[in-house]
């Protein structure tokens, strides 16, 4: 058995210290482009300002022929570019690929002081964590660095899902968690080959109206296949202090369904989610912000109860400890963002201002 004290020191001699706590930066939605592919890459700079992280991919959407290309790429794209306050994350290969380890090496050595995010695909036990966390720490230590790469894992097989929880405990280098549904279903054996979403047979139907014919139509409600693994992900990464994250929702065309997946999921209490096309971006800056009422609403609710203690009533409705919690939570989301946002700060402030306006 480890010493708990002993998570917060280098794995390597000269590393930089573990992070003790993840540090909250706007990640409403985690942006896919192929390294590789100049056309896109030639895009990232114009792209930059607009999401919240730019994630370059090594892993599934490359072909095995492209793989190195790939990873060249990437790194020259993030030697050259000015990311301002947007992240860079990268999604290495599986750590049972011959190329894992190489992404590992070269990002580590080339990029590594560019680079705030490792994604870990098809993590499996903290064993996969550990061998990440050890080797980043070695590559830290003989790259100079001076903060720790952290590190996010992708729930996408049965034996990751069940194991979730100490996953989410492996390492102060752990950032978060997403769902990747596509792999979770093939590795699950479901009768789906939609990327995320949901899926019309898998239903709810109410029972028959008394005296109604036998066949007579009765309506249906779609369901959520992914509602059980988000709940626990989201559960695993509040015990630990990480960030949990929608996946992708494959179907680009069908924007009604991305947004009411991504709402879900926002509700549930994730923070964002990966946008795999431009389209998908607004999106997730929408959903993943707070309505501008709701903020006025948390706001008002904080301001009326001061220290947080006791109770008291606002339009009708009881506002105690538990609900000036919820309060919070919005509201510091919504600060976060807003200094991030331009845009959203002067929407937030509106509202806030009519609503004390309202409130006189």
């Amino acid at each position: 058995m480890r010493s708990a004290k002993d998570f917060f020191r280098p794995l390597a001699v000269g590393a930089p210290a573990p992070v003790r706590d993840v540090p909250f930066r706007p990640s409403r939605m985690i942006h896919f482009f192929d390294p590789g592919n100049e056309k896109m890459a030639a895009k990232m700079p114009s792209i930059a300002p607009k999401v919240d992280v730019l994630l370059g991919n090594l892993e599934d959407a490359v072909p095995a022929d492209r793989k190195e290309a790939a990873r060249a790429g990437l790194v020259k794209i993030a030697r050259a570019t000015d990311f301002g306050d947007t992240q860079l994350w990268t999604r290495i290969n599986s750590l049972d690929s011959p190329w894992a380890l190489d992404d590992l090496l070269t990002l580590g050595a080339e990029i590594g002081d560019r680079l705030d995010v490792v994604m870990v695909p098809k993590v499996e036990g903290a064993h996969d964590i550990h061998y990440v966390d050890r080797l980043l720490a070695q590559l830290e230590a003989k790259a100079g660095l001076t903060r720790p790469i952290l590190v996010h894992a992708i729930l996408e097989t049965a034996a990751g899902v069940g194991n979730v929880e100490e996953i989410a405990a492996a390492s102060p280098r752990m950032q978060g968690m997403s769902l990747g549904p596509a792999d979770l279903a093939a590795s699950r054996r479901m009768k789906t080959t939609r990327v995320g979403g949901g899926h019309p047979g898998y239903l709810v139907r109410e029972d028959p109206a008394a005296g109604a014919p036998v066949d007579a139509p009765r309506p249906t409600y779609q369901q959520d296949l992914w509602h059980y693994t988000i709940a626990r992900m989201v559960d695993a990464c509040a015990a630990n202090g990480i960030l949990p994250y929608y996946g992708p929702f494959g179907d680009i065309k069908d924007v009604t369904g991305c947004e009411d997946q991504f709402r879900n999921a926002f509700l549930l209490g994730c923070v964002g989610a990966w946008s795999l096309h431009p389209v998908q971006i607004d999106i997730a800056k929408r959903v993943f912000s707070p309505a501008p009422e709701d903020v006025a609403w948390a706001r008002r609710v904080i301001e009326a109860m001061g220290d947080g203690t006791g109770a008291v009533m606002i339009d009708g409705k009881m506002q105690d400890d538990a609900t000036y919690k919820q309060c919070r939570v919005v509201a510091e989301l919504a600060d976060a963002l807003a200094a991030r946002d331009p845009e959203l700060a002067r929407a937030y402030a509106a509202a806030t201002a009519a609503a004390e306006e309202a409130a006189r």
